[in-house]
């Protein structure tokens, strides 16, 4: 039996997908907003997000529509 690792990527992603069906957050806020959320964490995500290409302006919508995370 083998298990799949998920990519912290897709952990991020799907949290920030909960929080958007809950009304936290919207699509449409920018991902800076996370920030507050996450506290002391936040240098690392925001870190990992400017890796893949994104800038702290780009709409939510952004980065919950990311299919895969490959690291290049």
């Amino acid at each position: 039996m083998t298990q799949q690792v998920i990519h912290p990527m897709v952990k991020l992603q799907r949290n920030m997908q909960s929080l958007v069906e809950s009304d936290i957050i919207k699509t449409t806020d920018s991902i800076w907003k996370i920030a507050l959320l996450y506290g002391d964490d936040w240098q690392h995500w925001k870190r990992e997000l400017l890796d893949f290409g994104f800038s702290m302006q780009d709409p939510i919508g952004d980065l919950l529509a990311v299919e895969t995370w490959d690291e290049d």
